[in-house]
């Protein structure tokens, strides 16, 4: 009982001797303007908060999203497979796969997938 409190003991003080070297050795001197401001996503945080914003920008992501998470539901249906009925399991995924064909056709139809105007 005794070993185990004393070995205790030890580790906890060895744990708090390397907690207090690494945090003075870990002290930097040099202290830099830039490096202490607050960093907000590359933007200066002393000027306006309303920059423009790319709505393209905002768009080619949204379309990227919406087509992964098509992707995403496609995958389980090659899992469906081998327990569903052929015929049936094809009708639907042909069926789904025009849906997102028809899609892609009015996206490249409006316009949104240019990257330059």
């Amino acid at each position: 009982m005794f070993s185990i409190l004393l070995s205790s003991l030890l580790i906890l003080i060895i744990a708090f001797i390397t907690m207090i070297l690494a945090s003075i050795l870990s002290k930097k001197t040099f202290f830099d303007r830039e490096k202490n401001s607050p960093f907000e996503c590359g933007f200066d945080p002393k000027c306006s908060a309303r920059l423009p914003f790319s709505l393209h920008f905002f768009l080619i992501a949204i379309i990227f999203l919406i087509f992964d998470v098509e992707i995403a539901l496609l995958l389980p249906t090659i899992i469906t497979l081998n327990t569903s009925n052929i015929m049936l399991w094809i009708y639907v995924t042909i069926f789904f796969i025009l849906i997102l064909l028809i899609g892609l056709y009015h996206e490249w139809n409006q316009g949104a997938l240019e990257w330059t105007n």
